[in-house]
């Protein structure tokens, strides 16, 4: 007789009774639950699981669509193994390179001994097409690590092998897509016929892989178009190809040949030279036009507080004189923020702030004036006055930092030649392998909840808790205007995340399996994994990841 197993469904807040041994998919067609989009995935006592995996004990089961992050993460991983797979059966020995989130898609490198024509994107839509027509079932293996990394290394697969044998696992794993096989980070669909929606079409010197948009699955993110960005990632990029540095394989790799150390150094140095390079176009624009405000936004924990100090000291070399103001000392009092759609007050909106105010006191400043500055009392939720006046000199420049701060409705009134505009993220450019992509919003994400254990007094679960909040509004005013800047300022550095790792992993291991927040942690927690520690020791004490780690010499 087999045995009966109870399952809890968080989607009809009940439970059932299967045979042990049944598998997610399984259960969701017995239970014939209707979600509002295609099914991509579910949680398993607050893990995110495949819907191959079979239960042999109770379990709490939520089923998740694709508009869910965690389900649209299993469908791009799969139309990524199809796009491979693709690309495999028409070039044998051509080699697709998923590199980085762009324009709303992936951007990718294709190596072929053929020139990338309209027609060559055209054979492989096609040919994804046909793999898909054919309902091949996703598979994943499992096997000693030694054999897994032979079998990568015999297919010409390095990046994959170093992966698996610098992972630090006795086991490591793969997948299989009929004939083709590869290795995907995290689960994917039951089979290629759950693929419903791509596009793919060139893109400057590479292809550009569209995916649904999560707010409407049923159409394909829209385009925009990213050159600023492209060029950031193109120039690290660049750098990394030279000194095969672009996996995370090969970082295990120089870590465990004791060669950190002067990663660690050379990756600073390059950030150091671009904030001089930075410092130095504004000096020029200074002295040559008439330059006076310089305007720095970036999303959540990209590091613009440490990148507004690092530079106001470049500056100062330029024999400038940086003087700050706070954006939000202008926010209007809080009885006058405007609600969101939940009726809770919007402080990320623009209309936070009291736009009329805030150009009135900058036209003042930059003609000159001696200019009462307010102070916004968080507490009181009011905006008071103690005093603080400012006024520039003639060697002076404005330094002010902000969400807002590339938003055109913002400075509405000041001559845009005043102005230089500065993006700064951590725009990730290395991968775990060729087709394993690492988040830049992940990379953000650890960082925060690092730096907001440290200093904050904020547990991993709160972070995560707020972090979607924080995601949504980076959408609508941030990330649109970002290609307005004068310049992009990459954050992000090689070998961060080992270094965040030992920090992250105690906040992330506190979440109790019992919270909604426990799959994110998981996940964020597996990840980490992939890298070798690298001590914090090893950064300088002016490195923009102190900010987040602690031990900067800079002030906050």
């Amino acid at each position: 007789m087999i045995e009966q197993i109870k399952i809890h469904c968080k989607n009809i807040s009940g439970y059932r009774e299967f045979d042990a041994g049944v598998s997610l998919l399984e259960i969701y067609k017995t239970l014939n639950i209707a979600l509002p989009y295609p099914l991509a995935g579910a949680r398993v006592n607050n893990k995110s699981q495949p819907l191959t995996y079979r239960c042999y004990s109770p379990k709490d089961v939520e089923f998740i669509d694709i508009s869910d992050p965690s389900g649209l993460r299993s469908y791009v991983r799969s139309l990524c193994f199809v796009l491979s797979k693709a690309v495999g059966d028409l070039f044998p020995n051509g080699k697709i390179y998923i590199e980085h989130p762009l324009s709303k898609g992936y951007y990718c490198e294709l190596a072929i001994n053929r020139e990338i024509t309209d027609e060559c994107v055209e054979q492989i839509i096609h040919r994804m097409q046909e793999i898909i027509e054919m309902d091949i079932p996703f598979e994943s293996y499992a096997a000693r690590t030694e054999e897994v990394a032979a079998l990568f290394r015999g297919l010409g697969m390095e990046d994959k092998a170093l992966l698996q044998e610098t992972g630090g696992n006795v086991y490591g794993s793969y997948n299989k897509l009929g004939n083709h096989v590869d290795y995907y980070y995290g689960a994917l669909l039951p089979s290629t016929k759950w693929i419903y929606l791509f596009g793919l079409e060139r893109l400057d010197k590479g292809l550009l892989l569209r995916i649904p948009d999560s707010n409407r699955p049923d159409s394909l993110q829209p385009f925009v178009r990213q050159d600023k960005m492209m060029n950031v990632f193109r120039e690290l990029l660049s750098y990394q190809k030279a000194v095969r540095m672009t996996t995370v394989g090969e970082l295990n790799r120089a870590n465990q040949k004791g060669e950190i150390s002067s990663l660690v150094k050379v990756s600073e140095a390059l950030q150091e030279r671009k904030i001089a390079a930075i410092a130095d176009e504004i000096a020029s624009r200074f002295h040559h036009s008439g330059l006076r405000l310089v305007l720095i936004s970036g999303p959540s924990s990209s590091g613009k507080t440490t990148f507004c100090k690092r530079l106001q000291i470049e500056l100062m070399a330029n024999t400038l004189r940086p003087v700050g103001i706070s954006l939000d000392d202008y926010y209007v009092n809080r009885v006058d923020t405007p609600l969101d759609e939940k009726g809770e007050y919007d402080y990320e909106s623009l209309y936070a702030i009291d736009l009329d105010l805030f150009n009135s006191d900058l036209k003042k400043i930059l003609a000159g004036e001696e200019t009462a500055l307010p102070t916004y009392d968080f507490v009181l939720g009011e905006r008071v006055y103690k005093g603080n006046t400012i006024r520039l000199e003639n060697n002076s420049v404005l330094v002010m930092e902000g969400i807002h701060a590339l938003n055109p409705l913002l400075l509405q009134e000041i001559d845009a030649s005043l102005t230089y505009k500065i993006y700064v993220s951590a725009l990730t450019t290395i991968s775990l392998d060729h087709h394993n992509w690492i988040s830049t919003t992940d990379n953000r994400l650890i960082r925060r909840i690092v730096r907001d254990f440290q200093f904050r007094n904020y547990s991993a679960k709160e972070t995560i808790f707020r972090w979607p909040s924080v995601r949504k509004g980076e959408d609508r005013w941030i990330f649109p205007f970002q290609e307005e800047a004068d310049v992009m300022f990459n954050s992000a550095m090689l070998y961060e995340l080992a270094a965040l790792r030992r920090s992250a992993e105690p906040v992330l291991t506190a979440v109790s399996p019992c919270d909604a927040e426990f799959a994110e942690a998981y996940r964020l927690l597996k990840f980490l994994r992939y890298f070798n520690y690298i001590d914090v020791d090893e950064l300088p004490n002016t490195s923009l990841l102190r900010e987040f780690v602690g031990g900067s010499s800079f002030r906050y």
